[in-house]
């Protein structure tokens, strides 16, 4: 089964890591990129919560939404 990070592969370069994690998770960009790496800093195995894929996921619909709204403004 594919990672968290395998699946946002086409846009994670096109994404803001930082401002994600701190819009919609109140945390770090490096604990996003951890999350995604599944590895905590010292190197141990960790993942995302379900309840954490579910605010990842809607935070990346949040901001389709948004970039189609200003686009559709232009």
């Amino acid at each position: 089964m594919a990672t968290v990070k395998e699946k946002i592969y086409d846009i994670i370069l096109d994404i803001n890591i930082a401002k994600i994690a701190n819009r919609y998770f109140g945390k770090s960009s490096g604990w996003l990129y951890h999350k995604l790496d599944q590895r905590d800093g010292n190197g141990k195995e960790i993942d995302f919560s379900p309840e954490e894929l579910d605010q990842f996921k809607g935070a990346l619909y949040d901001l389709s939404d948004r970039i189609r709204k200003a686009a559709d403004a232009l």
